[in-house]
């Protein structure tokens, strides 16, 4: 087995400009990802997104949030969206992007500037709507990436910018597949 290659601060920067490329209205989504339980990941051509279960086959709802009364899943984080210009760079390796953890993943500028909350995108036959809940680097991240990726993620501009992802919730249910083009309603 192959030790992950964690990218330097130096070779993360140098990434940056292909990043600020992204596209701000027509983005494509290039992975999605379930999470059938922790720390299981399937990368799936189609899916279905439904306003109450979030995506199908996921475990947002069964996992719920410990900062909700009662556990209940957080709805404002009933998805999890990054950047894949991003995830591909951290990642180092398209094998490694679904380790992320995130279920959508976008080539768009994911910016608050470009998708502030309340924001909602067309993807395939479903609507989501950007959420306020900030999307964070955590030691899982670190984990797989580095620790330079989650200062990477995490910096001034990488928080303007979203590099971590943004969270979003179903409003439209409907059928997703990998090709479909993000297109802000």
């Amino acid at each position: 087995m192959t030790v992950a290659r964690h990218l330097s601060t130096a070779e993360l920067e140098e990434g940056l400009e292909h990043i600020l490329q992204s596209p701000k209205d027509h983005g494509a989504l290039e992975l999605i990802v379930r999470r059938p339980e922790v720390d299981q990941r399937e990368s799936v051509p189609t899916a279905r997104l439904d306003a109450e279960q979030g995506l199908i086959g996921d475990n947002w709802l069964a996992r719920g949030d410990w900062q909700v009364a009662g556990d209940a899943a957080d709805r404002d984080m009933q998805l999890n969206i990054m950047n894949s210009r991003v995830v591909s760079l951290v990642a180092d390796d398209p094998e490694r992007r679904e380790l992320a953890g995130d279920q959508l993943y976008l080539d768009m500028d994911l910016s608050y500037e470009n998708l502030p909350p309340g924001t909602q995108l067309s993807i395939g036959e479903a609507v989501v709507e950007i959420t306020e809940p900030p999307h964070t680097g955590c030691k899982k991240f670190a984990a797989r990436f580095g620790k330079d990726a989650v200062v990477f993620v995490n910096s001034g501009l990488g928080k303007r910018l979203n590099f971590r992802g943004i969270c979003a919730t179903v409003v439209q249910s409907g059928d997703i597949s990998v090709g479909d083009f993000a297109t802000k309603v």
